[in-house]
């Protein structure tokens, strides 16, 4: 596993723990860390805050730039559509996720927002990186909820 993804991956753990569902995001830049969120939606109660959306804010913060080129995103899920198209505005360069997301994801399923016309710009897009260690992580948390 990438030390990106993996830093991903400890933000979705901790948003686990939080009772949050477990996803991780980091915004990278030439080697080096920027920002690392997990989901806070129930924290905050923001529907908005995907670990995507705020990493990509914090890191905007941070550079003092309301765009990230050169930049990179590492993704425990697939981003869904809302935060597929924040990637968009922000113009990250490439994009890495880990699960695969039939139902809610937005990039290679769902709305595929990158695939539009309308979208102005699209990163690359490596997906499936530790696909079932990320799955997994997503299905326990999920399980243990249920009855």
């Amino acid at each position: 596993m990438t030390p990106f993804l993996a830093t991903a991956l400890a933000e979705a753990l901790a948003a686990g723990r939080r009772g949050e569902v477990p996803v991780g995001a980091v915004v990278v830049r030439d080697g080096r860390v920027l920002a690392a969120a997990g989901n806070r939606v129930e924290e905050l109660s923001d529907p908005t805050a995907h670990a995507e959306i705020l990493a990509l804010r914090a890191a905007a913060a941070l550079t003092g730039e309301p765009r990230l080129p050169g930049c990179d995103l590492w993704v425990t899920l697939e981003p869904c559509p809302m935060c597929a198209a924040a990637i968009s505005f922000a113009r990250i360069r490439r994009l890495y996720f880990g699960a695969y997301d039939p139902k809610g994801g937005g990039v290679d399923h769902g709305a595929k927002v990158f695939d539009h016309a309308t979208c102005h710009h699209r990163p690359e897009v490596i997906g499936g990186l530790e696909e079932e260690r990320m799955a997994a992580l997503l299905r326990d948390f999920f399980r243990d909820r249920r009855p």
